[in-house]
C-alpha cells in the first residue's frame, strides 16, 4: 500500500500548470533563436566561399550544423507543449448530433476517430466554429430523411465520420457523410440564379470546381431558411476562417453516395515552411503549403486567351500572372528566354506565379506587419531572411482573388 501512495504521489509530480503567456513568450523565443539560426547559415556559405579550403571551416561547419539541429529540437520541443489534442473539439459534436438529429427528425450516428491528434492551441480556439458549421449542414442538407435513406436503398441512419490525422507538418481533419451528395447540375443553376456565375462558366465548369461553388458569398442552397442552418453564416465564411490559419478545404462527392470534406491546416501558425522567391529587387516568401510545384517554362510557352495569359500544364490550362502586377512592382524588360512559375493551390483553385527567381526554401518566422500596414491586400505578415533582409509573406488566399481582376 505505501508503495502505491508513493507511486501515485510521484505521478501527481509529473505535470504542472503553466500559464499560456509564458508559453508564448517560448516560442517567440524560439522564433527569433530561428531567425539568428538562418542568418548564422547564411554567413557560414558566404565564409566557406571567401575561405575556401581553410582549416578552419571544418569546424565552423561543425558548430553551425549543432546549433541548426539543437535550435531544431528546441522548437519541436515547445510546440509540443502548446499542443491539445483535437478531442477537446470533438468532444461537443456527439451531443450537438443528438440534438440535431431529434430536431431534424433523422437519424444520425457520428463515428470519430483520432481524437488525440494534437495541433497548436491557438488553432484548437479557432477550428470549432468552422466544424460545427460543416456538421450542421452535413446534418441539414446531406444526410436525407429515414423513408427517403430506404427508398434509396440505404440504411434508415445517416453516419458522420469525424476523423483527425497527421500528414507532414499538417492536421487533416475529414467530416464524411453517406447522405445524398452534391448536384453538380443544381449547384450550378442555383449559381446561375444567383448571378455568381455566367451559363458559359457554368458549361465549362468540372465536378470539383462546381463543389467550389458553395464557398461563393451570397450562395445557399437551403430552399428554406431553417434553425439549424439558417444561422447567417455561410460556406464562405467558414472558407474564409480555414484559410485565415492558412489552411485549406477539399470536397469530393458522389451523387446519392455521401459527401467528404477534407480539412488541412498547418500544426503551428508562428513558424512556417515557404519559398522565397524574387521578382526585381523585391522578395516575397509563399507558404510551401500552397504550392504544388514550380517550372520552368519558356516564353512561347506562354498563350494569351480571352486578353489572359495561360499556359498548358500537362492535362490543363493554367491561368498565369505575374507577381510584379498584382503587388504593382515595376517590371523591367526581361529579355530572357525563360519564366519560373509557381503553381498554386487552394482547394478548387489553382493558379501560375509568374517570378523573375527562384530563391529556395526557408523556415521562416512570421511577424506582424504592426498596426499601420497590417491591412495591406495580398500580405500575411513579415519575415527575416538568412542575410538580415525583410521579406514579406504571401496570404495566397487574397493574392488568388487580386489575380482575378489583374489583366
Amino acid at each position: 500500500p505505501k508503495e502505491d501512495g508513493d507511486a501515485k504521489g510521484a505521478s501527481v509530480e509529473q505535470t504542472i500548470r503553466v500559464d499560456v503567456k509564458r508559453l508564448d513568450h517560448l516560442m517567440n523565443l524560439i522564433g527569433e533563436l530561428v531567425l539568428g539560426k538562418n542568418r548564422l547559415i547564411k554567413i557560414n556559405d558566404d565564409v566557406e566561399e571567401r575561405y575556401e579550403g581553410e582549416a578552419f571551416l571544418e569546424e565552423l561547419n561543425q558548430v553551425v550544423s549543432i546549433v541548426s539541429l539543437v535550435t531544431t529540437d528546441l522548437q519541436i520541443a515547445v510546440m509540443k507543449t502548446r499542443m491539445l489534442p483535437i478531442g477537446k473539439v470533438f468532444n461537443k459534436f456527439p451531443r450537438m448530433i443528438r440534438d440535431l438529429s431529434r430536431e431534424l427528425n433523422k437519424k444520425i450516428e457520428l463515428d470519430i476517430s483520432g481524437e488525440d491528434t494534437e495541433l497548436d492551441k491557438s488553432i484548437v480556439e479557432e477550428i470549432g466554429d468552422p466544424l460545427v458549421h460543416i456538421i450542421r449542414n452535413s446534418c441539414d442538407h446531406g444526410i436525407e430523411t429515414g423513408d427517403v435513406r430506404v427508398a434509396a436503398g440505404k440504411e434508415e441512419g445517416g453516419t458522420i465520420q469525424l476523423k483527425a490525422y497527421h500528414e507532414g507538418n499538417h492536421i487533416v481533419i475529414q467530416i464524411i457523410d453517406d447522405g445524398k451528395g452534391l448536384d453538380t447540375d443544381m449547384l450550378k443553376s442555383k449559381a446561375m440564379e444567383k448571378g455568381l456565375i455566367t451559363e458559359k462558366e457554368a458549361d465549362g465548369m468540372t465536378d470539383k470546381e462546381a463543389y467550389g461553388l458553395i464557398f461563393r458569398p451570397g450562395f445557399s442552397t437551403a430552399a428554406q431558411v431553417t434553425s439549424v442552418s439558417g444561422r447567417g453564416v455561410g460556406m464562405d465564411v467558414v472558407k474564409t476562417n480555414i484559410e485565415k490559419l492558412n489552411g485549406m478545404i477539399d470536397i469530393d462527392s458522389e451523387l446519392g453516395q455521401g459527401t467528404s470534406m477534407k480539412l488541412k491546416i498547418p500544426l503551428t501558425l508562428a513558424i512556417i515552411q515557404a519559398l522565397l522567391v524574387g521578382v526585381q529587387e523585391e522578395y516575397y516568401a509563399i507558404p510551401l503549403a500552397s504550392v504544388l510545384e514550380t517550372v520552368r517554362i519558356s516564353k512561347d510557352e506562354i498563350y494569351t486567351v480571352e486578353n489572359r495569359s495561360v499556359m498548358r500544364l500537362r492535362d490543363e490550362v493554367l491561368s498565369l500572372v505575374h507577381i510584379g502586377d498584382i503587388f504593382e512592382v515595376e517590371r523591367v524588360f526581361d529579355n530572357s528566354e525563360h519564366a519560373y512559375v509557381v503553381v498554386l493551390g487552394l482547394a478548387e483553385s489553382k493558379i501560375g506565379l509568374i517570378v523573375d527567381t527562384l530563391i529556395g526554401q526557408e523556415e521562416i518566422v512570421i511577424k506582424s506587419l504592426g498596426e499601420y500596414l497590417k491591412g495591406i491586400e495580398g500580405i500575411a505578415g513579415a519575415t527575416i531572411r538568412g542575410d538580415g533582409g525583410v521579406t514579406l509573406i504571401v496570404d495566397v488566399a487574397a493574392l488568388m482573388q487580386m489575380a482575378k481582376s489583374v489583366k
